[in-house]
């Protein structure tokens, strides 16, 4: 198992969440995917160790961005 951390910019509601959790969670290989709104902190869970650039690209076809 692998864990990718970073922090989310932008978010300001529940929406925000789901948002951010449904297309990171289409990146092939996750298992799991927190999303903490106060602090913008997302986590994700993945079968083999996911490229920042892949993630980055979900959080902004959300509409936020990946800090960092």
């Amino acid at each position: 198992m692998h864990t990718f951390s970073g922090t989310v910019k932008g978010m300001t509601c529940g929406h925000c969440v789901s948002s951010v959790k449904e297309e990171v969670g289409e990146i092939a290989g996750v298992t799991a995917v927190d999303v903490d709104l106060s602090s913008g902190t997302l986590t994700v869970e993945s079968t083999a160790p996911l490229p920042a650039d892949a993630v980055r690209a979900a959080v902004e076809e959300a509409g936020y961005e990946l800090a960092g």
